[in-house]
């Protein structure tokens, strides 16, 4: 039968922060905590039907506090990367904080909507059950403007898919672009590097990026380039071909909003598969080439290429790009992002 159950995770700043373990009709399990709308542990059974965690995460919130790389995490008010953190609006220009290596802004900042604690009510329906979380991010929060009204639902329904829908609105213009930092390893965390598993994305073109990871304004095509994964290939297979390796946004092969499959992964030897579906026009594609080392879940230690992330989102820098689709959000308009992880098992 679907559960919930709620125990005290620790205390942030004298605010109690709790841990929610949601358990749909089939035993798959996914623990989330109120601190930064995290997934902290996500279980998956295999083709033999053993449950094992599948997502990179820490033991404690002092360590996602401390070193995470956004394992998790709900990233907001802006995802990916704004080019020397300056974007202008209105006419008026604003100065984030250049949070990456001093350069640019990053996920939303020094204090994103991952290091925040929101508001949780567990929830069940007919589908399953799962968390609402909200959030106020005040006007001049890292330096957005507008009072921001932020809700993330996380739902594991009993059809082995985790949803996640994103809603916001805003007394005043500002931008937008809300997604979720799961680090995936479908082999169970660390478990070895994720160069064995299997994907698909369904994008004929990509964003090529420069030296800094800012994306040029072009769309290429994927054809002919270690990009194309419009059929399935090992994720190991070209990776040496991409300098750095993967870290890249991907165009999804869809209409404006529609809710379409954006990628497919399998890791052969446990037969677990993930579909990755959204409403956003593209996905970011990371290998986890910046782990190194860390310990995690269970002891595990999570080196370079121990988790792969799929972040369904608008296109990076959409904000110095004006050929990209705007991630504005102004008075009387609201923002949804609907995303889901699917989960089943192929023999």
């Amino acid at each position: 039968m679907p559960q919930i159950d709620t125990k005290p995770f620790c205390t942030v700043g004298g605010r109690p922060v709790e841990l929610y373990t949601i358990t749909n009709s089939s035993g798959m399990k996914a623990a989330l905590t109120n601190y930064g709308a995290i997934l902290v542990t996500l279980t998956a059974a295999d083709k033999n039907s053993k449950f094992e965690n599948i997502v990179l995460g820490f033991d404690t919130i002092g360590e996602y506090i401390e070193k995470s790389p956004y394992f998790g995490a709900t990233i907001g008010r802006i995802g990916n990367r704004v080019d020397g953190g300056k974007f202008t609006l209105d006419g008026v220009t604003y100065q984030l904080a250049k949070n990456e290596g001093g350069k640019h802004h990053l996920h939303g900042g020094i204090k994103g909507f991952d290091k925040v604690i929101w508001n949780a009510e567990p929830f069940t329906n007919a589908d399953g059950v799962g968390v609402r979380f909200s959030y106020l991010s005040p006007d001049g929060e890292e330096n957005y403007p507008g009072n921001l009204n932020v809700e993330v639902v996380y739902t594991l329904t009993n059809k082995n898919e985790l949803k996640i829908d994103f809603t916001a609105t805003t007394d005043k213009a500002t931008p937008v672009n809300l997604t979720h930092h799961s680090y995936f390893n479908l082999a169970g965390q660390g478990n070895g590097d994720i160069y064995g598993h299997e994907m698909m994305i369904a994008a004929d073109r990509y964003t090529p990026v420069n030296e800094t990871l800012i994306p040029t304004g072009e769309l290429a095509p994927v054809a002919g380039t270690p990009m194309d994964f419009t059929t399935p290939h090992l994720i190991g297979e070209r990776a040496g071909k991409v300098a750095g390796g993967y870290d890249h946004n991907f165009v999804l092969n869809k209409t404006r909003g529609e809710y379409a499959l954006a990628a497919r992964t399998r890791e052969p030897k446990s037969g677990r598969v993930m579909e990755t579906w959204t409403t956003e026009p593209g996905i970011q594609f990371y290998a986890g080439n910046f782990l190194d080392g860390l310990k995690g879940t269970d002891g595990k230690v999570y080196n370079r290429h121990y988790g792969f992330c799929l972040e369904p989102q608008h296109f990076p820098d959409a904000l110095n790009k004006p050929q990209f689709e705007s991630i504005i959000l102004r008075p009387g308009q609201t923002y949804r992002h609907n995303m889901a992880y699917i989960f089943s098992v192929q023999k």
